[in-house]
């Protein structure tokens, strides 16, 4: 055994980085001592970011350009899907303290395999912020003539404060937005339900503006379906949320189940039913305002309003969206910044501090607003989600099917000191499911699987994990034992703390590697920065680092 060396601190972090009020353990498993809300606010606040008003504009491109019956039958089989697979990363993420970008290194990817994830993960957060700005944009412009680009630059300004500030800052805000949002919310429909309860019959033979028909089609259903399913990327959001929530204990059983439920995968039934909402608002504003305006939300919320709400009606409109998109668009600007300071500080060793990258997400944002992304909303939608469900299926096969049948750990490992730099299980998977799903999605294998390129990607993620895996046999998930904080640890509490030798902090024993360089602990994010180790504690006959006995439990 290498004996535990004790040396003063080398790496000293710049002060955005330092400061965990903002940092909110962006790059490492987030602490029990950290996690001291209830479930019922980490529920709230994850359900806040599924404010956004996309869902509308969604559904009204997928009923316009499909028709009622295979637009809604879409709509629910997507949210079926994304529902299913939401429950175990969900549940991951909260039991283990974990974003998807560490979900996703233990699940089958690697260090650095998960690294085109976070990519992928950080282009869902853009794509949507850049929709969500786009209607607020569209919202100032209606209510207070603001030419556009302003209006986008405003939209994109307006949620830095929320974003910059972390956990506390965004849970107070989607706490107190929540009772305004929920009234906007079902405002329209009661009015609709009350003045004008026939038109919902007529929505519901509604033949589409493309020539559909009110029919069944196969093709229409799946490429609705396509679209839709490219919000299977939400749970990575809403897990960003569920990794601060406290531990689940006999007491909490229950509240923390029906937070992680209804906060994870529960998101999609609020959505699926707003996208039908958006589709019914814009197929009775469309005689009004036209096809281009019934696709951006505030013109048919604002028709649809008028008639309980007269000259005030516009005002209000105005305001709900503006509500919504800082609900969301605060979401996204964060999760964004998690993915973008997850895939820079692998490939560069450097973290100059979560705050930076909300800067990223945003600036690129603004960039797709101002080429006009909205136009393209179905285009990049369905693309997208080649890709997307390729990754979450993958990660999905990993937590129900591998780890049940111990093809892989049956605990959640993302600290680079234990994990190869590749596992082609879950990665390989991805990569070919994707390759495979966007050839099929430009026509090369007809019509018919071009339609249901999503559903094909899924297939093959799903079936090529458990397959890798036992091809494998399940030698890459890990490089080593870990002997520090893995399930057969001698240490019987992972909430006590260990100092890091190259920071100098405290770190629960899950946040912490036994380092063969420094001669003992080193904290997970530390580890990641060294770029000089050339992982020398993976290499062939090196012992694990004997550490010393936790001086400390983090709660006290």
């Amino acid at each position: 055994m290498l004996e535990n060396v004790e040396s003063s601190p080398k790496r000293t972090y710049a002060p955005l980085a330092a400061n965990e009020n903002r940092e909110d353990y962006s790059l490492r498993f987030a602490a029990h001592s950290f996690r001291r809300w209830s479930p019922f606010v980490v529920a709230t606040t994850a359900l806040g970011g599924i404010a956004y008003l996309a869902d509308f504009a969604i559904g009204a491109s997928i009923v316009l350009s499909y028709g009622f019956t295979s637009g809604v039958l879409a709509i629910l089989a997507a949210a079926f899907i994304i529902f299913v697979t939401g429950v175990p990363i969900a549940s991951a993420c909260a039991k283990y303290g974990v974003d998807m970008d560490l979900l996703t290194r233990g699940a089958g990817f690697g260090y650095f395999g998960s690294t085109l994830t976070s990519l992928v993960y950080a282009s869902f957060t853009v794509i949507f912020f850049s929709l969500e700005g786009s209607i607020m944009g569209q919202a100032f412009k209606l209510a207070l003539g603001i030419p556009l680009p302003i209006g986008y630059l405003l939209s994109t300004l307006i949620v830095l404060p929320f974003a910059l500030y972390g956990m506390g800052a965004v849970a107070k805000m989607q706490t107190w937005t929540q009772p305004l949002w929920i009234a906007g919310l079902i405002l329209p429909f009661v009015v609709v339900a009350i003045r004008e309860p026939g038109k919902i019959g007529e929505f519901a033979s509604f033949g589409g503006t493309e020539g559909a028909g009110s029919g069944f089609s196969a093709i229409g259903f799946g490429l609705g379906m396509g679209v839709a399913l490219s919000l299977i990327g939400q749970i990575g959001e809403q897990a960003d949320y569920l990794r601060f929530m406290p531990e689940k204990t006999a007491s909490n059983k229950r509240s923390w189940w029906g937070a992680v439920l209804a906060a994870g995968p529960g998101w999609v039934i609020l959505g699926a039913l707003k996208q039908i909402g958006g589709g019914l608002l814009a197929f009775l504003a469309l005689g009004v305002i036209g096809k281009a305006e019934a696709l951006e939300p505030i013109a048919p919320y604002l028709e649809a309003v008028k008639p309980a709400l007269g000259p005030v009606a516009l005002t209000f409109a105005a305001l709900f969206v503006v509500v919504s998109q800082i609900k969301i668009n605060t979401t996204n600007a964060y999760s964004g910044s998690l993915s973008f300071a997850n895939f820079f500080s692998r490939v560069l060793h450097k973290h100059p501090g979560r705050v930076w990258y909300v800067l990223v997400n945003c600036g690129i944002a603004l960039a797709l607003m101002e080429f006009g992304a909205f136009g393209f909303l179905n285009k990049i939608l369905g693309f997208y989600s080649n890709v997307a469900i390729a990754w979450i299926g993958a990660v999905t096969a990993d937590l129900v099917i591998a780890k049940p049948l111990g093809l892989s750990p049956r605990y959640i490992e993302f600290k680079r000191a234990y994990l190869h730099k590749i596992n082609p299980v879950g990665f390989g998977s991805m990569v070919v499911a994707s390759a495979v799903s966007i050839t099929a999605y430009f026509g090369a294998f007809g019509s018919f699987l071009a339609a249901f390129s999503p559903l094909l990607a899924l297939l093959i993620a799903i079936v090529g994990v458990p397959l890798l895996a036992v091809l494998t046999k399940g030698k890459y998930y890990l490089a080593r034992p870990n002997t520090v904080s893995g399930p057969d640890a001698d240490a019987p509490d992972l909430q006590a703390t260990q100092k890091c030798l190259v920071c100098g902090d405290d770190y629960e024993l899950p946040d912490v590697a036994d380092c063969a360089k420094q001669g003992g602990a080193i904290c997970s994010l530390c580890c990641t920065l060294d770029s000089t180790c050339h992982d020398l504690c993976q290499e062939p006959g090196k012992s694990p680092v004997m550490l010393p006995m936790p001086t400390a439990r983090a709660s006290e």
